[in-house]
């Protein structure tokens, strides 16, 4: 029988335990995933009692909580607070979220944090983009269009504005696609559910004219057709859109094509 075992480094091993704030009513406890690559140790979970009656509902509140009044060293991205810049992507009770969005009241028990899963770590609860951000701009994402721009914006009907309904309104956390399976296999080559879903935005877009050339792009056995319709882009994202059904449409544009 094969045995597999995890290296040594990768294995997470109980971290420090912070203790209830003296004299609070009303204390939730934290789990969080702790890693520093300068101290040559394993990653952590530090386990934090936090005052609910002094911070907001929500798991950021929490975190920045945790770092301003209990653990200044905690690392994680956080900007606008409301669930548009997407910096504040984590996995939360086992569903990649974001913090700023989610409740605390939401999850039953201890608040469980991670950073998304299967991406390089930066630092605790900060994993490293440049992967999927290097495959976001291989899709050229910005209109393309070859006729001599207008004297006003180029204009579509309601109709053609309609379709990009679903598709312009990512944030690019990556929460769908660190949830895919065939991305954590097959991250180097194939493009993920965030980028396609960005990539048909385009496509879909009535003014763009490079619609040939970015399916050429695209039809490749790993680059788009690692998809298998897993679902677990579209159940996980914090914005409610569908990036299997992009993924979808892209595919049948391909067969289109062909004729």
């Amino acid at each position: 029988m094969v045995e597999f075992a995890l290296p040594k480094n990768s294995k997470i091993k109980p971290g420090k335990h912070w203790p209830r704030p003296e004299g609070a009513k009303n204390v939730r406890t934290y789990r969080i995933y702790r890693w520093n690559p300068d101290d040559g140790e394993n990653p952590r979970i530090d386990t934090y009692q936090v005052d609910t009656d002094k911070c907001g509902p929500m798991v950021l509140d929490a975190l920045i909580y945790i770092k301003n009044e209990i653990d200044s060293t905690l690392t994680f991205r956080r900007s606008c607070r409301e669930g548009v810049c997407g910096s504040c992507a984590m996995n939360i009770d086992g569903a990649n979220t974001l913090a700023c969005t989610k409740a605390a009241d939401d999850v039953k028990g201890d608040v469980k944090i991670y950073p998304l899963p299967h991406m390089p770590v930066v630092k605790d609860l900060v994993p490293d983009l440049s992967q999927a951000y290097a495959q976001y701009a291989s899709v050229k994402p910005w209109l393309s269009n070859s006729m001599p721009p207008p004297e006003r914006e180029r204009l579509q009907s309601h109709e053609d504005r309609a379709k990009l309904d679903g598709l312009y309104e990512c944030i690019l956390c990556f929460c769908c696609t660190t949830s895919c399976p065939s991305y954590w296999w097959n991250g180097d080559r194939y493009l993920g559910p965030a980028v396609l879903l960005q990539s048909y935005r385009f496509l879909a877009d009535s003014r763009d004219d490079a619609k040939g050339e970015r399916l050429d792009e695209l039809e490749d056995p790993f680059r788009l057709y690692r998809c298998h319709t897993i679902m677990n882009c579209t159940q996980t994202c914090p914005k409610g859109l569908n990036p299997a059904k992009a993924i979808g449409e892209i595919k049948k544009m391909l067969v289109e094509r062909r004729g």
